[in-house]
């Protein structure tokens, strides 16, 4: 029976949310399946990916072939270069301490570039946040000086006529005075 790793779709219209499924390849897309080996949600940033990577190993040593999608998801989780790794044990290229120690070395590395990636999103978006903060605070203030200036002039306006009618009434008196 071939076999395949793929995605299982699930979620609503517009929000995808996928299985990472081994299946008989003639199986439909979301029919039935053998045995569930993970979930990967594209709509995250980064996209979120869980894998039981033991049962992953294992399908792809059995020979299940992975669909493109999802070699590159086992690829980005390292579960095919572990699979590379266990050829090469097998084959004698290497012993198995020093596979485990290269898994471990590319692991902490593409551990360390995707947490830099979840840090660099968020200074991201905290300096958008600011700067979002820093214009809204500067276009109330333009606002609040614009109508500070505007009723400074309309006192003003209402002011000068006032003295204007302030200022006969005194040059009339000033001569009855005298």
């Amino acid at each position: 029976m071939p076999t395949r790793i793929r995605l299982q779709r699930k979620g609503k219209k517009g929000q995808p949310y996928y299985h990472l499924v081994v299946a008989d390849q003639r199986a439909p897309r979301d029919g039935k399946y053998i045995e569930r080996i993970g979930a990967y949600d594209p709509n995250q940033n980064p996209a979120f990916i869980e894998i039981d990577r033991a049962k992953a190993l294992d399908w792809l040593q059995k020979g299940a072939q992975p669909t493109d999608t999802c070699r590159a998801i086992l690829s980005y989780t390292g579960v095919v270069y572990k699979n590379h790794l266990q050829n090469g044990v097998k084959k004698g290229a290497f012993s198995q301490e020093e596979a485990d120690r290269r898994y471990d070395a590319w692991m902490n590395e593409k551990n360390a570039k995707i947490e830099g990636k979840r840090s660099k999103l968020g200074q991201a978006a905290d300096s958008a946040l600011k700067a979002r903060i820093a214009a809204e605070t500067k276009k109330a203030e333009d606002q609040a000086a614009a109508l500070s200036a505007k009723l400074a002039a309309a006192s003003a306006a209402a002011a000068a006529p006032a003295a204007e009618e302030a200022a006969p009434a005194a040059e009339g008196e000033a001569p009855a005075a005298e």
